[in-house]
């Protein structure tokens, strides 16, 4: 094998599939990423068994063939050198080594053969829809925050992704939790979609495909089956499994009658919490919050460290409340707020509590309560 390419081309390739690989690794493949050269193209490829990226660049085939290296000193090599350099990789059978060269440098890495790399075999997808990476990249920056990081509960390890809605208003949802806060995101159904099955994408695989949308206007074809799902943006083709595991039904826990309606200034509530939870402990991080008509005040009490207290102007009616939340629950979700004013609709002390936009209905959330 022999081809040549562009550092910069190369580098941020590299880039998108080394993340995949596992720094620790009990099986040496999973520690390289696939090279192949043909037709005038470099591909490169890293799986670790249950995600797989693949990339497609450019480049001059001289000779065309295929070997693997080890991914993270591949990425660091062409990482350090000189930018606008031209790089020539080149393998041959013989000699179990890539030789690199750039300028006046010059690497070898030893390789080991490409008939040992696994082929995460997609098998057949049973649908196939487009999206704009912008919306992709909202829906998954507006639920990632309440994956469950409990390896126990693997079946909330993921944004599980489904068709919902009604025949007139058709949506493709996707609902994350951890059993303490929810978070829902309902896109307009794309074509192709309809009658899919509900899949739980796994939290590696969400990370990775969040930082594959570098830009927002391209398309993002996903296409998936009830144990694989494949997401394909410009030359990069992502693939993993799925979750295998039910997810619950999350429809129970969405409050349905909570009356007591508080309305707020998305920034000022934000910071209020903010200052006030500076005093809470680590591991108690409550966050009182009493209401009256026209009046929110945020209080924090810390046995060992004092006590904090802001008062804020709001629109609230009903009966006076005093109800308690773990304050960085409560930050990660205002966070999520994309307009001004957030609406919060409130049962008891002791229900989960409704967090919406005032103006964009397409997402919510639900925040268990604390005892303060």
């Amino acid at each position: 094998m022999k081809v040549t390419v562009e550092r910069a081309q190369l580098l941020k390739s590299l880039g998108h599939v080394h993340r995949v690989v596992e720094r620790r690794n009990t099986i040496p493949i999973l520690g390289n990423v696939l090279v192949r050269a043909e037709n005038a193209k470099l591909s490169l490829k890293a799986t670790d068994l249950d995600l797989e990226v693949t990339e497609t660049l450019p480049a001059e085939t001289a000779t065309a063939g295929s070997t693997t290296v080890p991914a993270h000193m591949f990425y660091d090599i062409v990482r350090k050198l000189p930018d606008g350099s031209q790089i020539v990789l080149e393998a041959d059978g013989d000699r179990a080594v890539l030789a690199i060269r750039a300028g006046r440098s010059r690497f070898t890495l030893q390789t080991l053969p490409e008939n040992d790399f696994p082929d995460l075999a997609a098998g057949d997808m049973s649908h196939s829809f487009s999206l704009a990476a912008k919306d992709v990249k909202r829906l998954i920056d507006r639920t990632q925050f309440a994956i469950s990081t409990e390896e126990t509960r693997y079946y909330l390890n993921g944004i599980y992704l489904h068709a919902a809605g009604t025949a007139k208003a058709a949506t493709l949802r996707g609902v994350a939790t951890d059993g303490h806060r929810l978070a829902q995101l309902d896109l307009v159904q794309p074509k192709g979609a309809d009658g899919m099955p509900g899949v739980i994408v796994p939290r590696k695989t969400v990370g990775e495909v969040q930082r594959l949308i570098e830009d927002t206007d391209a398309e993002m074809t996903i296409e998936l089956s009830q144990a694989k799902i494949r997401f394909t943006i410009g030359n990069v083709v992502l693939t993993s499994k799925l979750i295998d595991g039910t997810f619950p039904d999350y429809g129970r826990v969405i409050p349905q009658g909570n009356d007591k309606e508080l309305v707020v200034d998305k920034k000022d509530f934000e910071n209020a919490v903010d200052r006030v939870s500076t005093i809470s402990s680590e591991r108690g991080r409550a966050v009182k919050l009493s209401l009256s008509p026209g009046k929110l005040v945020l209080s924090v009490t810390n046995p060992d460290s004092g006590s904090a207290t802001e008062e804020l102007e709001v629109e609230y009616a009903s009966d006076a409340l005093d109800i308690g939340f773990n304050s960085r629950y409560l930050l990660d979700i205002a966070a999520q707020i994309e307009g001004e004013v957030a609406t919060l609709r409130l049962a008891d002390p002791g229900s989960p509590t409704l967090v919406q936009d005032r103006d964009d209905k397409s997402a919510l959330y639900v925040l268990m309560p604390m005892r303060v």
